[in-house]
């Protein structure tokens, strides 16, 4: 009869030496050392940091793009600012070029009358002479913008006209020019000197 125990001991003993055979354990750190390295290969992806590297890279040329582009921006901007300058203060020095230059004319015709004076007896002539020079300079200055202010028989208006006189009469509406003492000018809508006026006032 075969004894119970002696199976149960030789299956024991032979799962003992299954349990302690060096070979099986060489195989299961084997194992174990390869799954260590492929998780370090996957913390240390060749793929990332070079990705990584490219990105700093692109950063790095854009960077020097704008840089350049600002670099050249600043320097523009500056010549420009210097330039403006240069055009306002030209301009101030001589932006009455050309209308000077048309009243040097009228000088000329003056200067030429004062000759003429010396030896014309024709009072007549003399006036005609005045009133044509008179007029060429009041043509330049037109030309150029000046322009007279309209007031003779004019309502009183502050923005153009001075009172300098006021005379209670019945003849005129109040408020009325009735007399310019002095003219006005005006250079465009800007004005140059008010015109000094007499104006009616209510008896």
């Amino acid at each position: 009869m075969t004894n119970p125990f002696n199976n149960g001991t030789e299956e024991m003993n032979i799962d003992a030496t299954a349990e302690v055979n060096p070979d099986a354990e060489v195989v299961v750190d084997e194992q174990k050392e390869d799954s260590g390295e492929e998780h370090a290969q996957t913390e240390e992806n060749p793929e990332i940091i070079v990705s990584e590297n490219q990105s700093e890279t692109v950063s790095k040329e854009k960077y020097d793009i704008l840089n350049s582009q600002y670099i050249r921006l600043a320097a523009d901007f500056d010549n420009y600012r210097k330039r403006q300058a240069q055009e306002r203060e030209s301009l101030l020095k001589y932006g009455a070029e050309n209308t000077l230059k048309k009243v040097i004319e009228v000088l000329d015709n003056f200067e030429r009358g004062e000759k003429a004076n010396e030896t014309v007896e024709d009072s007549d002539k003399l006036k005609e002479s005045f009133s044509l020079v008179h007029k060429q300079l009041v043509d330049v200055l037109t030309k150029v913008g000046l322009e007279e202010i309209d007031a003779d028989g004019k309502e009183f208006d502050p923005n153009f006209h001075e009172a300098v006189m006021q005379t209670p009469t019945s003849e005129y509406p109040e408020h009325t020019i009735i007399a310019v003492l002095q003219k006005g000018y005006k250079l465009e809508d800007r004005v140059l000197r008010p015109a000094l006026v007499n104006v009616a006032t209510a008896e």
